[in-house]
């Protein structure tokens, strides 16, 4: 029960892509919802990662090394997407491979977050139905601005249909093996501090892509007032996803 409740959890990352799927798309609609992932993002930063990063590293070590931990190794998410970005294709002036490049980054730091959420939501279930079911209800909701981010940067007129859905799946599919790679070594071996360790990474690399690919597409976006309000309903989105949990 635990793991087909996990599944369905992160399912809801593709019912948000298929919003943006099936919405009429045009330039207007990916600016505007790349807005709305940068909103959502960005509140996920302030709202989630970091309280939840220090608290995981904090039951080994004091606060001000929770702290001086969770720099050192953001940093250190910050330089391996730097590295990454040699790597990833179709990063140039041009806009359309340029959001596709930000859409790859975007996942991949996207699937590690999830992982550890699909642990941490299984293991929740395991001790408390109930408790479990509604943290599951709460990311259920998160995920589905998630979902529309990577989308959004995927899907641009319509040609990058197979890419977007592709990458959802990814994306999805990654709190459920995060629920299985708990349910195989039941804790064992990713315990609370390495959990954090591992989200400090993570962190850094969603500190990343929101300051240095999300931010300049946005500035350069001439239309300031979608750009304000796509980051205030992202905003709003994960505030409101947080009530559930």
């Amino acid at each position: 029960m635990a793991l087909i409740i996990t599944l369905i959890v992160g399912l809801f990352t593709f019912l948000g892509s298929l919003i943006i799927i099936f919405i009429k798309n045009n330039k207007k609609i990916v600016d505007f919802s790349i807005s709305i992932g940068f909103g959502v993002l960005f509140a996920l930063i302030i709202l989630e990662l970091i309280p939840e990063t220090l608290e995981l590293i904090q039951t080994k070590l004091t606060v001000i090394g929770s702290i001086i931990t969770v720099i050192v190794l953001g940093t250190l998410g910050i330089l391996i997407l730097k590295m990454l970005d040699k790597f990833v294709p179709n990063h140039d002036s041009d806009n359309k491979n340029n959001l596709i490049h930000i859409g790859v980054m975007t996942s991949i730091a996207l699937i590690i977050h999830n992982l550890l959420e699909g642990m941490a939501i299984y293991t929740s279930l395991s001790s408390s139905l109930k408790f479990g079911t509604i943290l599951g209800i709460g990311v259920a909701l998160h995920n589905i601005p998630l979902g529309m981010s990577i989308t959004s940067l995927f899907y641009n007129n319509g040609k990058n249909n197979k890419k977007a859905i592709l990458m959802s799946l990814l994306v999805s599919l990654s709190t459920f093996i995060g629920g299985l790679i708990t349910f195989i070594f039941a804790g064992a071996i990713l315990n609370e501090f390495y959990r954090g360790i591992i989200l400090s990474i993570t962190l850094g690399m969603l500190i990343y892509i929101v300051l240095f690919e999300l931010l300049p597409h946005m500035v350069e976006n001439k239309n300031k007032n979608n750009v304000v309000l796509g980051m205030l309903i992202g905003i709003t989105l994960l505030i409101l996803s947080t009530f559930f949990e």
